[in-house]
């Protein structure tokens, strides 16, 4: 059998990686796994319902701009976002209804900020991703509460949480995603 020269074998794997991204892309629109009719970037065209919440609720919002910009690692720089409605809250129950208006998975965590830490200075590890050590909660579960794989495109994840006063980084840790823009600070009084 005869050997296949390098640059034929990289040929043939840049062939096969385009056609099984075809194929996946293909899947995901047959099977409804991608944006609703309302487009990506529509929070108000989620496919699932959240329930009542107690407390006082913060809408967030994470954003992607797909494409180019979304290279895997060398994602760039300011190319995501996480928004809250608001800023403050008062201490007490604070239920986060997490709805993802991108194109990628998502998901947010709950850390509280020391000293003069301010949202987005956390350092990134090797591996794409903030120092998560404190954190009280997550949404990161597709239509539903808590943990999971990620809160997927045009849907909502969220938590319910007792907070006690101080500052908060709100933030998406999936690999690259913090460095990439998705943080924000919510001050509870």
């Amino acid at each position: 059998m005869k050997t296949l020269s390098r640059s034929t074998q990289i040929l043939i794997g840049a062939i096969a990686t385009v056609l099984l991204t075809a194929l996946s892309m293909t899947g995901i629109a047959l099977l409804g796994g991608g944006p609703n009719p309302g487009g990506a970037g529509n929070p108000g065209t989620t496919r699932c319902a959240a329930p009542s919440f107690a407390g006082t609720v913060v809408n967030v919002t994470t954003i992607d701009r797909g494409g180019p910009m979304m290279a895997g690692p060398r994602m760039m720089r300011g190319s995501m976002r996480l928004t809250a409605d608001r800023a403050t809250v008062a201490h007490g129950k604070v239920s986060f209804l997490v709805t993802n208006a991108g194109t990628i998975p998502h998901e947010m965590l709950v850390v509280p900020v020391a000293g003069t830490q301010s949202a987005g200075t956390r350092p990134v590890g090797r591996d794409g991703r903030a120092d998560e050590a404190g954190s009280l909660g997550e949404a990161s579960a597709a239509c539903a509460e808590g943990e999971g794989e990620g809160i997927l495109p045009s849907t909502s994840g969220w938590v319910t949480l007792d907070l006690p006063p101080g500052r908060y980084e709100l933030f998406c840790n999936l690999p690259g995603h913090y460095w990439a823009g998705m943080y924000t600070e919510l001050t509870v009084t």
